[in-house]
């Protein structure tokens, strides 16, 4: 996880030392001898942290936490007091610093305390991407045919291993619900899962939004944004229809993928990142392997594991399994009490196709509880296309 340091000192020889020993420990350093050149970096949103002098030539330090508690993402503060000042400090503190350091500073006391307070920053950048992630589907399919405990038992391994994982399979089996299962399933589960629909990133935007850019970098570029793969450090990065990434951006991910490295656009500095990949597709990659429309050797440094998942009209035998799931999530959802379904309307849902597979069925049983009156689910509840099929 990178972490950016502002540190907001006006005696430059203490400023370049602080700042170069954070440097030599990894972390991103900006630099302020005034309390406006701070307000400006920390408006702009460019600081997770911030080390700040008390006394700075155009007014007071700890003014600034005032303005750093109404920023959605609250920088941390450390406060460098003199000696006679503590009691300043603690009031700082109460104001929202994290913690304070006397001077003369001691360096290794500094990093004790750059430490405690990263680990306020990850525990808040997990929590945000766990509250981003509620509302998605989360649940994995349910079912006991051959092809699903294949599926399944691939899924784990990959999970337990923290390999490169390729799933394939049409629209609406459930490849991200996949994806999900294997995040948490695994060691990374408490870390994030950030997943990229990548046919809806404009492809002149889609470097800038896996690797982040820096300010500059591109007309629009005000300030520097960390890039999905970046926030995904530790955890998992899911690509869903990867078939839509620009070709001429293939060899850069591929190349961070090879490195666990990259670097912004418009950056200069190399960011280490341990992520997971998986990556889904509706297409026939090697038919566009053929077409040079996707890279070969993209796709098998993808397919450590091969997810291929079946259509629901190769797998009827899970119906009643999946229909009893939904049923029981949609009842919770909805605040209904379904209790069965007619055998009737059973068979009818196991004579159909399913054209838009799970993600059609599930349709299909949150639409039959909205409009179900009585405690069973019957024929009269599902839609024309399902009574009437094969008629």
């Amino acid at each position: 996880m990178t972490i950016s340091i502002l540190v907001v000192d006006d005696e430059e020889t203490a400023r370049m030392v602080i700042s170069e020993f954070l440097r030599s420990k990894g972390y991103e350093v900006l630099e302020a001898g005034t309390l406006g050149e701070a307000r400006n970096i920390v408006k702009d949103g460019n600081a997770d942290l911030i080390i700040l002098d008390v006394q700075l030539p155009d007014g007071y330090g700890p003014h600034l936490l005032d303005e750093v508690g109404r920023l959605p993402m609250r920088p941390q503060v450390i406060i460098i007091t003199a000696h006679g000042e503590v009691s300043m400090a603690v009031d700082a503190m109460k104001a929202g610093a994290q913690d304070f350091i006397e001077k003369p500073l001691d360096l290794i006391k500094l990093e004790a305390a750059v430490k405690r307070a990263t680990e306020v920053i990850s525990m808040r950048r997990e929590l945000n991407h766990w509250r981003a992630s509620q509302g998605k589907n989360e649940e994995f399919i349910i079912g006991s045919s051959s092809q699903m405990n294949h599926a399944i038992e691939l899924a784990r391994r990959a999970s337990e291993m923290g390999v490169s994982a390729l799933i394939t399979g049409p629209t609406g089996t459930g490849k991200e619900v996949l994806a999900r299962f294997i995040h948490q399933s695994g060691p990374r589960a408490n870390k994030p899962f950030i997943d990229i629909n990548c046919p809806a990133i404009q492809p002149t935007m889609f470097e800038s939004e896996l690797f982040g850019h820096e300010a500059g970098a591109f007309t629009g570029a005000t300030q520097r944004r960390n890039g999905l793969m970046e926030i995904a450090d530790g955890g998992i990065l899911f690509l869903d229809e990867i078939s839509s990434m620009p070709v001429d951006l293939q060899a850069k991910f591929l190349r961070a993928l090879e490195e666990r490295s990259f670097r912004r656009v418009g950056g200069t500095k190399l960011i280490k990142v341990d992520v997971q990949i998986i990556a889904a597709s509706n297409r026939n990659l090697r038919e566009m392997i053929d077409k040079h429309e996707f890279r070969e050797d993209l796709y098998y440094r993808l397919k450590v594991v091969d997810l291929d998942l079946p259509t629901l009209a190769e797998r009827k035998d899970d119906i009643p399994d999946l229909v009893g799931y939904f049923v029981r999530r949609f009842n919770m959802r909805q605040g209904s009490n379904i209790i069965d379904v007619s055998p009737r309307a059973m068979q009818a849902m196991m004579n159909y196709d399913w054209p838009g597979n799970i993600r059609e069925l599930s349709n299909t049983i949150e639409r039959a509880i909205l409009f179900c009156d009585d405690p069973v689910i019957d024929l009269n509840h599902l839609p024309l296309e399902i009574i009437n099929y094969g008629k």
